[in-house]
């Protein structure tokens, strides 16, 4: 029976490994957690240029900066601020400086000097304004007296960088997104006249320019157009159903021509502030741009008027625009002076991002349908694929919207305001449509598929 022994033996030993690996791996995972990359992180910055210097005040959580050790003592670890110098610096080098570029007309600055480095409480306030925050760091050291959690400092640095002249174009690569899970970035471009440019944005947005040129901030824009059209799925897929049943680009024109002129009126009338301020607008906006879809999807598969189909088109565009100004608002910070410039260079690239898709849709589809048995076969099984998506999308967005608190307006002096602008924007939209049937007619576009002549067009 000794194979029966040599069994229990081996087993004994297995066992006994586990446990001693359990036990390490509890005690050895307490210390790990200290290094844990926080869930988020809120950065704050002053960039001020002046004279020859060009000034980079920043407040960073030192929760952010769990690999450096820094000097404590007792029991959670509370910072000796006499003597965290070193580490500060430490950390705001391998943390910060190195992973934050800037640039003066396109060159990047590579002669600074880490100036102060100071611990600031958390309840501390100075970053409201670039003075303030300046005085703050200029302070002494907190005492060490004062019982703080390492993780609780706020890390301030003041770094200068020698420049040419304060009066050149400036831009930032803030590559901060490693420091926590969500890193939010709130920095202000102090500009020599003592003016103020704000600019907020969440992980490494890229290179900044503080104070771009018109080309710059245009080209921005164009790029920011065309990438977001290309990574809209539901604007996407809308154009698909716009495509579906007519397939040649002389018939899309008065539809595709309507819903670029709608999205426009909206976009711009947001961007003017012709937006309602409650939290349930943009998620209700979601939801109809999902409707558009299964609505569109389902006209091909019953049929539409091929002579009208251009004013539900137009509809519908009106509120693609509003979902096109969620994104664009939120960029506007990168502008600078240009905003009217940003405003038409992002529709230009949302207009070339349609005309590349329907460059590629179109053909596509006329390949397809070629191989296809039956054209009203292929319109409702690409319709009704359509149409399954966008509806599951209605419904998801339908549940979101239904969980705000949707309240009748109150009736007061901005209520009357609001009204009169979207009153303005709907005699602006009226008047669109009226001159866009008039140059229709005149034009005989919506004459183009010779199958849908005067009447209904039918999968």
């Amino acid at each position: 029976m000794s194979w029966v022994n040599n069994v229990k033996a081996v087993s004994a030993f297995l066992l006994s490994c586990s446990l001693v690996a359990v036990v390490l791996g509890v005690t050895s995972s307490r210390p790990a957690l200290a290094d844990d990359v926080p869930l988020r992180v809120a950065v704050q910055a002053f960039i001020k240029p002046e004279g020859s210097e060009l000034s980079v005040l920043m407040r960073v959580p030192m929760d952010a900066l769990g690999e450096i050790d820094f000097p404590t003592r007792g029991i959670p670890g509370s910072l000796i601020f006499s003597e965290a110098d070193n580490a500060l610096e430490t950390a705001a080098y391998t943390y910060i400086i190195g992973s934050v570029q800037l640039y003066e007309e396109n060159n990047l600055l590579t002669d600074y000097t880490l100036r102060k480095v100071r611990v600031s409480l958390p309840s501390d306030r100075s970053f409201n304004a670039y003075d303030l925050a300046l005085e703050n760091i200029n302070r002494p050291k907190l005492d060490d007296s004062l019982e703080l959690y390492w993780r609780q400092g706020m890390l301030d640095l003041l770094v200068t960088y020698r420049i040419e002249s304060e009066s050149s174009r400036f831009s930032i690569d803030p590559r901060l997104a490693g420091l926590g899970v969500e890193t939010n970035t709130v920095f202000r471009y102090v500009l020599p006249d003592g003016a103020e440019r704000a600019f907020s944005f969440i992980g490494n947005p890229g290179l900044v320019y503080l104070d771009p040129s018109w080309f710059q901030a245009s080209w921005r824009f164009v790029v920011l157009g065309f990438e977001h059209i290309l990574e809209g799925t539901d604007h996407l897929l809308f154009l698909l159903c716009l495509v579906i049943p007519l397939r040649s680009m002389r018939s899309l024109v008065p539809v595709i021509t309507s819903f670029t002129i709608a999205h426009s009126i909206t976009l711009i009338g947001s961007v003017m502030g012709v937006v309602p301020s409650v939290l349930w607008f943009p998620p209700l906006i979601e939801t109809l741009i999902a409707l558009s879809i299964v609505y569109m999807a389902f006209e091909n598969i019953i049929g539409f008027d091929q002579r009208t189909r251009w004013l539900v088109t137009f509809g519908f565009g009106l509120v693609h625009g509003f979902g096109f100004s969620f994104l664009l608002t939120e960029s506007l910070q990168f502008a600078g002076g240009y905003l009217v410039t940003a405003l038409l260079s992002f529709n230009v690239g949302v207009e070339l991002g349609q005309l590349l898709v329907l460059c590629i849709v179109v053909p596509t589809l006329a390949v397809l349908f070629r191989k296809l048995p039956s054209e009203k076969v292929g319109i409702i099984l690409l319709s009704a694929l359509v149409a399954h998506s966008a509806w599951h999308w209605m419904a998801e967005r339908f549940n979101a919207l239904m969980q705000y608190d949707i309240r009748w307006p109150v009736m007061n002096a901005d209520f009357y305001v609001g009204l009169a602008q979207w009153g303005l924007l709907l005699i602006v939209a009226g008047g669109v449509l009226w001159v866009m049937n008039g140059l229709f007619q005149k034009l005989g576009v919506d004459d183009a598929p010779a199958a849908a002549q005067q009447k209904k067009v039918t999968a």
